[in-house]
């Protein structure tokens, strides 16, 4: 359902970077699950280039039971940008769950205004992909802008409206970075370090996706995607509280 939201992320990536592959822990890269009535694959991909430090994406194909595409991407430590987030989700024909933003590092005024405020003309021409949905496991005011697209819609406005606005949102991200000015202040860049951790780290520990990776491929190997690869900055909750005790 996805495929072609996949294609056209990746041939507008390598157009525009010279990408080098960013290894991926090993056995993470490409699943098989047999539990359920049908097979499901995960199949994992990561770049890095000198503007972008981390470019991940993931596909899972469960057959007609579930197809999802999730990507983060992270730009390098000199540059303050917000990250790019997709999330899209369909489940059978009728259960279509799409999230796009511009992930916001911070959320003082001035950040907004650079980055954020510049969304709002082209947010306005999808209204109905806004639908102010309630964030179950998420603080919609962390790490997320008011310009977010967050709906449940139909397998047709999918290929169509959803699909537009992808490209959409991705070409301005695009031009937000071309336009970008690095930073090389010492103190700036490790405050985009701290920032981009924490990222990982609120992430990880609400991500409702660990939960769908176990029931596919086992708590074990999901645990080891989500800290290994999806957030690889983040820590364990069992690990820091082992260290706070």
């Amino acid at each position: 359902m996805y495929q072609v939201f996949l294609e056209h992320l990746e041939k507008s990536i390598f157009q525009k970077f010279e990408l080098h592959t960013r290894p991926i822990p090993a056995g993470l890269d490409c699943q098989v699950s047999e539990r359920g009535r049908s097979p499901a694959t995960i199949r994992s991909w990561c770049y890095q280039c000198p503007e972008l430090r981390k470019i991940r994406y993931t596909y899972i194909d469960g057959g007609a039971s579930s197809q999802i595409l999730n990507s983060v991407i992270y730009p390098a430590h000199h540059y303050d940008l917000p990250l790019l987030g997709v999330d899209f989700l369909s489940f059978g024909s009728v259960k279509n769950l799409i999230v796009m933003d511009f992930q916001p590092l911070f959320q003082d005024r001035a950040y907004l205004e650079k980055y954020i405020y510049p969304l709002k003309a082209l947010h306005d021409n999808y209204p109905d992909l806004a639908q102010n949905l309630e964030m179950k496991f998420y603080d919609a005011n962390q790490y997320f802008s008011k310009y977010l697209l967050f709906a449940k819609t139909d397998a047709e406005t999918v290929k169509t409206r959803v699909f537009e606005a992808f490209k959409d949102y991705l070409n301005l991200y695009w031009q937000m970075l071309e336009e970008a000015e690095p930073l090389t202040d010492p103190v700036q860049i490790q405050q985009i370090v701290k920032a981009q951790k924490s990222y990982d780290q609120y992430s990880a520990d609400r991500d409702p996706a660990s939960g769908l990776f176990s029931s596919y491929f086992g708590h074990e190997w999901a645990e080891r995607f989500l800290y290994e690869f999806l957030f690889e900055d983040a820590v364990p909750l069992a690990t820091t509280s082992t260290k706070k005790s």
